[in-house]
């Protein structure tokens, strides 16, 4: 089918046609355009001259294009891949829908572009409606849709059938010349591809009995790729410790090491474990976005007030301030967020870590290392020598490092660690049962933040939910008859891989010690310390604030009930109860 000629639109003079800019302010765009080599529309956004929403209407308007929402479109994965993912990131499209006369919906994020309106025209050989479309909404649906499945499927059996019936050729495949072409490079490019694209924490490669299962967690949740050519575990596993510097050839003990890679312009740290089991040899890759940069403290989702607290507590200019959860709870998240507002030149500021995550600068990190005696204990005691103002401490694990460190909190300094305990006030007891001192712990200790993270709704699938018996239960549970809001949930679609979650934020509570709390502590009386925590003023149970989130449909119910760890026959108890009343 023909395509129509389009006519070249010039979007610096349709915006100053529709009033919408001046011709100075299109002027100085194109002089900085000229410097940046960007677009111009990206440039008059940067600049501050207009929003990008503001300048996606006047496109639509002008241009008697549709404005399309990418967010809560429900595009269909095949159709997208009309256009091959090199031509949609290249230029900034997205083929949402096929119409009833045989053209294509393509969403583009510059619809002005005429040159990337005729490859497009030509590669689809069909006519072209064009949409308009953000340019971040789309740019995210692309690493969505363009996943690496198939991609990893398909190079796994060209591994499998280059290993043939024997392993006899592994050392050439896992220390080939013709590194580029390897086979196995290609899988493992695609698998880390794959998981930068979806957001990715951690890659698990475990042999099974007759299987290879990979799995990505991804907020939180482990997603499960399976296949069949399980004789590739071997040659992965021997390649990717080459990559850390392991030794290939021991398979009887666990190793641990780390390597460095750079993916699609994101630079990642890879830290890898492996460990023998029944079938082969368990591969656990967690994976650091260096390139990223780091949260600040405003965007870990404290509200004001929470906020205002825990600043004013690593502001002071000793104590110590602990950090708890569970593990993947966020926990070094919020460190390095408040160690980066607190790096000033003024400052000196030593942590000690294990191993060390995120590379900051006029920062002295020390990676903690046992086989060489390189111990907690050991480099605190030497750190405190260093004349530091703020010491940070990756995590708080046995006596000896606690008693250190809270010597070091009350002779002027100020201590940052983490601990791992279910609340707030679970963790005055974990630091007792380490031996700590109870007058030591009452002296230094100055507030304690408690975390979880809960995965948020996909803004996509959201819809309303009606908690059923069990969920009302708990929640007259926990905060009586009340009214409750309107809860939501998400019913899983293309944006959030049929999830319904998409992202995640942070649900804290937060403990200060005052005088009473100290006093029971120097008596080392938990039972009364604990009375006076849940009393104090701002103190509020973490899962007060989830459940918060979910009344604001940023969550769910079933979210709130994980993180707060009711299980099934919680439930079940809490409607017998209720019968029975």
């Amino acid at each position: 089918m023909a395509t129509a000629p389009r006519k070249k639109v010039r979007l610096g003079d349709l915006l100053v046609e529709s009033g919408v800019i001046s011709d100075e302010q299109l002027m100085q765009a194109l002089a900085a355009q000229k410097r940046t080599g960007q677009k111009l529309g990206r440039t008059l956004i940067e600049l501050g001259f207009l929003s990008e929403d503001r300048l996606l209407q006047v496109l639509s308007e002008q241009l008697r294009m549709p404005f399309v929402d990418l967010r809560h479109y429900q595009y269909d994965p095949d159709t997208v891949r009309l256009i091959p993912e090199t031509l949609a990131r290249r230029y900034r499209a997205i083929a949402l829908k096929r119409n009833p006369d045989g053209s294509l919906l393509v969403g583009m994020a510059d619809p002005t572009d005429i040159f990337a309106y005729d490859e497009l025209s030509r590669q689809l050989k069909t006519h072209i409606q064009q949409a308009v479309v953000r340019e971040a909404d789309l740019l995210s649906a692309i690493d969505k849709v363009y996943r690496r499945t198939e991609e990893i499927s398909t190079l796994a059996e060209e591994l499998d059938e280059e290993l043939g019936e024997s392993d006899i050729d592994l050392a050439r495949l896992v220390q080939t010349e013709d590194v580029a072409n390897a086979p196995i490079v290609k899988l493992l490019q695609s698998l880390f591809e794959d998981a930068v694209q979806i957001g990715a924490s951690d890659i698990h490669i475990e042999p099974d009995e007759s299987v290879l299962r990979i799995r990505q967690r991804v907020d939180g949740v482990l997603q499960e790729q399976v296949m069949k050519e399980k004789r590739i575990a071997t040659a992965l596993v021997s390649r990717l410790k080459l990559m850390a510097g392991l030794n290939i050839s021991e398979r009887r003990v666990p190793q641990d090491g780390r390597f460095n890679i750079r993916v699609r312009n994101h630079s990642i740290d890879v830290r890898l474990s492996t460990m023998p089991i029944q079938y082969g040899e368990s591969v656990v890759m967690r994976l650091l976005d260096q390139s990223s940069g780091l949260l600040e403290l405003e965007h870990l989702g404290m509200d004001g007030t929470l906020l205002h607290r825990f600043r004013r507590n690593i502001h002071r200019p000793h104590g110590m301030v602990l950090v708890t959860g569970p593990t993947g709870s966020g926990k070094t998240t919020t460190l390095y967020a408040a160690l980066s507002e607190l790096n000033q030149p003024a400052r000196k500021i030593i942590t000690v870590e294990d191993p060390v995550e995120y590379r900051l600068p006029r920062i002295n990190q020390v990676q903690i290392n046992p086989q060489i005696e390189l111990t907690f204990a050991r480099v605190l005691r030497t750190a405190l020598r260093q004349d530091p103002d703020i010491v940070m401490v990756g995590e708080m694990r046995d006596q000896e490092t606690t008693t250190i460190g809270l010597r070091a909190a009350i002779t002027g300094h100020l201590v940052l660690s983490t601990l791992h305990t279910n609340d707030a006030i679970a963790t005055v007891n974990r630091l007792l049962d380490m031996g700590a001192e109870g007058y030591l712990v009452a002296t230094a200790l100055r507030a304690v933040l408690a975390q979880r993270l809960v995965r948020r709704i996909c803004e996509s699938c959201k819809m309303h939910h009606t908690p059923d018996a069990q969920e009302l239960a708990w929640l007259h549970a926990l905060e009586g008859e009340r009214e409750f809001g309107e809860f939501y949930e998400g019913i899983g679609c293309s944006h959030c891989n049929n999830t319904g979650y998409s992202g995640r934020i942070g649900v804290f509570e937060f403990l200060e010690l005052d005088e009473p709390m100290a006093d029971a502590l120097r008596r080392e009386d938990t039972a009364r310390f604990a009375v006076l925590a849940r009393e104090s003023a701002g103190f509020t149970p973490f899962w007060h604030q989830a459940l918060q989130l979910a009344e604001q449909g940023v969550t769910t119910i079933e979210e709130v009930m994980r993180v707060t760890g009711v299980v099934e026959e919680d439930v079940e108890d809490l409607l017998a109860s209720g019968a029975e009343a």
